[in-house]
């Protein structure tokens, strides 16, 4: 007998673990963990899946599915999952940094910052928010300035921690533009912190990542003045 799509695996979870991993924000690696057959459903078999399985949570948390205001609840949720909040899990949708030669020759720094972070702790599936600031030194080829903004968009659209972000973010700009010279920095305040457990609104995460000439004293601090500066446009 075939097997229903709806069904999944059953899941062996070690229920004290998983409380004490729930706020402990490191990855186990740098890679998102994704099975082999990630991609074997269609986008909107995905959609149906997770619009069947929503509808079971929101029917054990006591709530009318016959109600005008839910019903149509699990499918806004499974579309959203699937084609915004976490299309970045999915490769085709990665940006194309295509390289560009540097014309003007153009030797120093290129930061762009405040960049919006809008990404999902995966330990709780509550959103992280704040902003990236990125820095490369070009060894001849330049990247659109958006690119790195879209860069930064595709691999926050994902069950993420904000450590393993930074490091996509910065590997991801090095492969494109074949550089090590590279610089990320993230601050950012997580919902998991401040809307469960300790509930503190005010503190927030910041996490770092430096590579080639960032990791000289000098290089560095001049990034992080730079992204110190207060600008208005």
């Amino acid at each position: 007998m075939s097997k229903n799509k709806t069904d999944i695996p059953a899941l062996s979870i070690d229920k004290p673990l998983a409380d004490e991993m729930g706020d402990n924000h490191t990855a186990t690696s740098a890679e998102t963990p994704l099975r082999n057959d990630a991609f074997d459903l269609t986008d909107q078999e995905k959609i149906e899946v997770i619009e069947h399985h929503f509808a079971h949570i929101m029917h054990a948390l006591g709530l009318d599915l016959n109600d005008q205001s839910l019903k149509g609840t699990p499918h806004r949720v499974a579309k959203m999952f699937v084609k915004e909040i976490f299309n970045g899990l999915d490769p085709k949708n990665k940006p194309n940094a295509r390289q560009f030669d540097n014309e003007f020759e153009y030797g120093d720094m290129v930061v762009e910052k405040n960049i919006n972070v809008t990404s999902f702790c995966e330990h709780h599936f509550l959103p992280f928010i704040g902003k990236a600031h990125v820095a490369y030194i070009s060894s001849g080829k330049v990247i659109g300035l958006s690119k790195i903004n879209r860069i930064v968009d595709y691999y926050s659209r994902r069950p993420q921690v904000q450590e393993r972000l930074t490091l996509q973010i910065a590997e991801e700009l090095k492969r494109a533009m074949d550089i090590d010279d590279v610089a990320v920095f993230i601050e950012s305040k997580h919902l998991c912190v401040s809307t469960r457990g300790i509930k503190d609104r005010e503190s927030s995460t910041i996490t770092a990542e430096y590579s080639g000439k960032f990791r000289e004293d000098q290089t560095q601090q001049r990034f992080i003045d730079y992204i110190s500066q207060q600008t208005e446009m």
